[in-house]
C-alpha cells in the first residue's frame, strides 16, 4: 500500500486492497474484503463493507456507507450524505444476506448530496443524479436525474454542465469545454473523446460553476 494515507481514528480491516495515493480520512471503516482503487478520497465517517470494488479516482463526502453489492467504477462522485442500499424489501426477522441486490455505479457518474439509490439499478456513464432525487430504475449514460421519484430531466456533460437541446442532427455542445456530444435513439455518446478515456489535462481544471451557467 505505497503512499496510502488512513487517519489514525479510521479502521481497515484486513485482508482488503487499498490502491497507490488512496486516502481515507476520519472515522472510516474500510471491512475485510473491500477493494478500493488508486487515487480515492474518502471523507469523514464513510463505510465500505465487505466485497465492495471502488474503482480508481472515486470520491466519497463524509457520511456515505457503501454495501455489499455495490460494483462502483473509474472516477465515480458520491456526494454528502447519499445512500445506497442492498436489499430492496428489509426486514429485520427476515436474513436476506444472500440476497444482496447489485448495483453498478459507472465510470464518472455523480451522485448529488442527500440523494438516495435503490438498490438493483446501473447508473450509467458520467450520468448526474442531482441532490435529493430518489433512483428507483436504471440510469442512461449522461442523463440529469431530479426529484422524488427521479425522473430524467435533459444530458449533462462530462465537466456537469446541462447540454443544450440537440439540433437536427442530434449534436449537443458542451458550453465550457467545447466537446461534442450526439443524440441518437435515446443514447448519448462523446464525439471528441472515448468515454473510457481521461480528460485531457487542458480540460481537467474547471472553469465555470453550474450556477454562473445558469445566469449567463
Amino acid at each position: 500500500m505505497s503512499n496510502v494515507f488512513v487517519h489514525p481514528s479510521s479502521f481497515v480491516d484486513q485482508p482488503s486492497s487499498l490502491g497507490e495515493g488512496t486516502k481515507i480520512w476520519h472515522f472510516c471503516h474500510i471491512m475485510a474484503g473491500a477493494t478500493l482503487g488508486r487515487r480515492c478520497n474518502l471523507g469523514q465517517n464513510v463505510f465500505i463493507a465487505a466485497d465492495v470494488v471502488l474503482g480508481d479516482n472515486v470520491k466519497i463526502q463524509n457520511n456515505v456507507s457503501v454495501y455489499t453489492g455495490t460494483v462502483i467504477e473509474d472516477d465515480v462522485f458520491l456526494g454528502p450524505s447519499c445512500v445506497l442500499t442492498n436489499v430492496t424489501n428489509p426486514r429485520s426477522q427476515v436474513l436476506r444476506h444472500s440476497l444482496y441486490e447489485r448495483t453498478l455505479i459507472r465510470r464518472g457518474a455523480s451522485i448529488g448530496a442527500n440523494a438516495t439509490v435503490v438498490c438493483g439499478v446501473t447508473i450509467g456513464r458520467y450520468a448526474f443524479i442531482a441532490a435529493g432525487a430518489v433512483v428507483t430504475k436504471d440510469v442512461p449514460d449522461y442523463a440529469l436525474i431530479v426529484g422524488v421519484p427521479g425522473r430524467p430531466r435533459g444530458y449533462m456533460s462530462r465537466h456537469g454542465l446541462p447540454l443544450p437541446a440537440p439540433d437536427a442532427a442530434g449534436l449537443m455542445v458542451c458550453p465550457e469545454s467545447g466537446l461534442r456530444y450526439h443524440l441518437e435513439d435515446g443514447a448519448v455518446r462523446c464525439l471528441d473523446l472515448p468515454e473510457d478515456e481521461p480528460l485531457p489535462t487542458e480540460l481537467a481544471a474547471g472553469t465555470q460553476d453550474y450556477r454562473s451557467f445558469q445566469r449567463a
